[in-house]
């Protein structure tokens, strides 16, 4: 498509053709319902029906399509096969979403060092157990064989 034409545009003009592609995407339900009743709970009086719900989902997948069909095509100009962090603030800024930037950095640091908790956790696991490898690797196999008798 055309480099001139607005980002949001060529979404639209994909979005004919990839409609039926996102019929079958969706976000859970139940957790949809749990952040929007968190949010309303400070206002008393305030109800969130259950087609209101339906239709914030499919907004919330309508949006997340836009960014990441536009993130896509930034990564792809850039000839990475990934999409990473940079691709989509770049996206938000293209389509007009400039104030969403910090909050999505803020969010992929927190990701990061969640991530690096992780790890250093699970060093800290094998390290701490005290056994080789060898012995947690026997062990392993020894749990395996009793949950293949208790199953088999």
């Amino acid at each position: 498509m055309a480099s001139h034409v607005p980002a949001s545009d060529r979404y639209w003009m994909r979005f004919d053709t990839a409609s039926s592609r996102n019929d079958d995407l969706s976000l859970p339900k139940a957790t949809v319902q749990k952040i929007v009743g968190e949010i309303l709970s400070g206002s008393s009086g305030i109800a969130f029906s259950k087609e209101a719900r339906d239709v914030l989902i499919e907004c919330c997948v309508e949006f997340i399509t836009l960014i990441s069909s536009e993130a896509n095509e930034i990564s792809e100009k850039e000839a990475k096969k990934t999409i990473a962090c940079d691709h989509i603030i770049k996206a938000l800024d293209q389509l007009g979403f400039t104030d969403y930037v910090p909050a999505v950095l803020e969010a992929a640091a927190e990701h990061k060092e969640v991530q690096k908790v992780g790890r250093e956790k699970k060093a800290n696991k094998l390290e701490q157990s005290g056994l080789s490898l060898e012995e947690l690797e026997r062990l392993q196999q020894e749990q395996f064989a009793a949950a293949a008798a208790r199953h088999g």
